[in-house]
């Protein structure tokens, strides 16, 4: 009952900016934590941003600069800012979050949406 969807992905020139948007639907009491992973061919699936509810956040040493999280807690959503791309493989983003539903809290995951850096 619950689902991730993003938007927001597609083809940029290096040097461009993309904003990644998600939000999550369904049966939802509360979404503690939201973020982005992102995986590249031939690479592990790697954390790029995340916010708690705490307020804390984790970013990726690589994009620090580039990138910037944001929530809206009102919509269940996140975003990346994502500036000053750099030309690389293409990788898929995925939304990722940790939500309590109806009597259960789990992480839950988007279907990726697909970003590509080239010239």
């Amino acid at each position: 009952q619950v689902e991730l969807v993003e938007s927001g992905g597609g083809l940029v020139q290096p040097g461009g900016s993309l904003r990644l948007s998600c939000a999550a639907k369904g049966s939802i009491h509360e979404v503690y934590r939201m973020g982005w992973y992102r995986q590249a061919p031939g690479k592990e699936r790697e954390l790029v941003a995340s916010n708690h509810n705490s307020g804390a956040t984790n970013i990726l040493d690589s994009v620090k600069g580039r990138f910037t999280i944001s929530r809206d807690t009102a919509t269940n959503s996140v975003f990346l800012q994502m500036n000053n791309l750099k030309p690389e493989a293409p990788a898929v983003y995925y939304c990722s979050a940790f939500i309590a539903a109806l009597t259960s809290g789990m992480d839950y995951w988007g279907k990726g949406t697909l970003v590509t850096v080239s010239s």
